[in-house]
C-alpha cells in the first residue's frame, strides 16, 4: 500500500513553475496549479496499492486524481475517533488500515515520533517518507520509494 497525503506533498505550499500546465478554471482552487501532472505516471509506476490518505477524502479522487490521471483510488475513511496522543493524527489509523500489510505513507508531516510508533506497533514494514512540504514530491522521494519498494516487497 501507497498512501497519498495532498497538501504539502502533491500540492506543495510554494509556487512552483510546470511546463505545459493548462491554468485551472478561474473558480478552481488556485492551488490546484502546483499539481505537477508528471506525479501521475510516476506515482502509477509504483509497484502498491495507491491510496488517498488525506482530509480531502473522496474529493482527492474527484479533483486530483484526473489532474494527475489516476484512477479513483480507495480512500482512507477517517475515524471519528480521537487519536494517540503525541503522535499525527493520522498514524494509529493509517497502521490499523494496513492490517500487518507493508506500506508507505507520503506525508509532510510525518515526524521522529511516528516513525517509532509504527516500528514499534506495525508488524509489517513501514517506510513513513516525510515530503518536504515547500517542494512536494521530488525526485528523490520517488527514488526513496522504489529502492524501498525493492527490497520490501
Amino acid at each position: 500500500m501507497i498512501f497519498l497525503d495532498v497538501d504539502g506533498t502533491l500540492i506543495p505550499l510554494r509556487a512552483r513553475t510546470i511546463p505545459a500546465t493548462p491554468t485551472p478554471p478561474t473558480h478552481a482552487n488556485p492551488l490546484l496549479a502546483r499539481i505537477d501532472p508528471a506525479d501521475g505516471p510516476r506515482l502509477r509506476s509504483l509497484d502498491g496499492e495507491l491510496t488517498w490518505a488525506s482530509t480531502w477524502m473522496e474529493e482527492a479522487n474527484a479533483i486530483i486524481s484526473p489532474r494527475l490521471g489516476l484512477p479513483h483510488l480507495p480512500v482512507v475513511d477517517w475515524p471519528d475517533e480521537d487519536p494517540v496522543p503525541g503522535l499525527h493524527w493520522k498514524t494509529a489509523f493509517l497502521t490499523e488500515y494496513a492490517q500487518g500489510r507493508p506500506f508507505v505513507w507520503l506525508d509532510d508531516e510525518v515526524t521522529d515520533t511516528d516513525q517509532r510508533w509504527v516500528a514499534a506497533h506495525h508488524s509489517g514494514r513501514a517506510l513513513l517518507r516525510r515530503v518536504y512540504p515547500f517542494t512536494g514530491l521530488t525526485d528523490a522521494d520517488f527514488a526513496a520509494v522504489r529502492a524501498w519498494l525493492v527490497v520490501n516487497t
